[in-house]
């Protein structure tokens, strides 16, 4: 009945920025009509762009939008600069929430402020092992990013035992720590 296409993707750039292209489309899968003008089975009925210019430290510094296809022309593109209120955001620091108070409801396209939810992870799996050190089975002195991130690489979990064995924190790892010393007064 309908299909919804959601495509991130990140460019390094020559002055050490990064652009992220998000796109949102929307198709049926039957002609329909939508503000009395028919549209044919696989036309898109929303097809939005957010362009994002954003540094190694996920912090945006510019913002760009386009409504290629909206079902209600003059209306749903007419957003003005809404989306400037992204610059100075950072993508993992309370970001998500700061959109939805930014952009939410009439503030904003629906349809673009969804598309910002999709942003943090998909920058993240652009940047590891590049600008975000994953390193697996390493000597770094830092615990690879990704760990405690999610459920398959938490600490305590088979994965980090497996890939990731200095940093795994399991039952045993902790039965095995040192006592922490305890001091006396």
């Amino acid at each position: 009945m309908h299909r919804r296409a959601i495509d991130v993707q990140v460019f390094s750039r020559d002055d050490g920025r990064y652009e992220v292209e998000a796109r949102l489309t929307d198709t049926k899968t039957r002609d329909i009509v939508v503000a009395r003008e028919a549209r044919a089975a696989g036309t898109a009925l929303h097809d939005m762009v957010l362009t994002l210019l954003i540094d190694a430290h996920l912090t945006i510094h510019a913002v760009c939008t386009a409504s290629l296809a909206v079902p209600y022309a003059g209306q749903c593109d007419e957003h003005g600069d809404a989306y400037q209120h992204l610059v100075g955001l950072n993508l993992m620091k309370g970001f998500r929430a700061e959109v939805k108070a930014r952009l939410g409801g009439v503030k904003g396209c629906t349809h673009i402020t969804e598309l910002c939810s999709v942003l943090p992870t998909a920058v993240i799996q652009g940047f590891a092992g590049v600008v975000i050190d994953t390193h697996e089975g390493g000597e770094s002195a830092h615990q690879p990013y990704q760990i405690d991130r999610c459920h398959a690489l938490r600490a305590a979990g088979p994965v980090v035992q497996t890939f990731y064995p200095r940093w795994y924190r399991g039952a045993a790892a902790v039965a095995a720590a040192p006592e922490p010393a305890t001091s006396s007064s």
